[in-house]
């Protein structure tokens, strides 16, 4: 708790500082172009590697596989976007750090590696797969009974449907 209160208070005023600094030498009107500028780069790349990462959750999850570190990045990425288009020179380095991937991906998976969140100790729920049930974040599977529908699965059922629009009034 300590720490966010710390942080809420200390970036903004680190910002002022650097932008102070940042204005007196360069000036006024291209330290705010500046800003601006990254603030666009930072547009451009959130979504350059959105859709990235979001073809290459998809492709995991049609594989059948866990996209965990798929899923961080995007949070990553969210947080990236945020902080870019944020005033300010040090929330845009650590906005960068996010958003371009030989700089996002060590850091999403140091934090893979190194928090208990992503290690399954921390049980939010689970998934079922395949007559798995998974946990949160799909460690430590363990066999269940499958349900009537994943029994059933191969069942095809064939019928015909009619909108409002198709019908025609008598």
């Amino acid at each position: 708790m300590r720490f966010l209160l710390l942080f809420f208070i200390g970036t903004p005023i680190l910002e002022m500082i650097v932008l102070i600094k940042v204005g007196a030498m360069i000036g006024t009107i291209p330290t705010i172009a500046l800003v601006v500028l990254t603030a666009t780069i930072g547009v451009w790349l959130l979504k350059r590697e959105g859709l990235a990462t979001l073809t290459r959750l998809q492709q995991k999850m049609t594989q059948g596989e866990l996209p965990g570190k798929e899923l961080l990045e995007g949070v990553m990425l969210i947080i990236g976007g945020a902080l870019l288009l944020t005033p300010g020179f040090v929330t845009d380095a650590i906005g960068f750090v996010c958003l371009i991937p030989w700089l996002r991906q060590p850091v999403a998976a140091w934090l893979l590696n190194h928090t208990q969140l992503f290690q399954g100790t921390m049980q939010m729920g689970g998934m079922r797969m395949g007559g798995m049930q998974m946990g949160a974040f799909g460690n430590e599977p363990t066999d269940v009974e499958p349900t009537e529908f994943e029994q059933n699965s191969h069942q095809v059922i064939d019928g015909e449907f009619e909108t409002e629009a198709d019908k025609k009034p008598d």
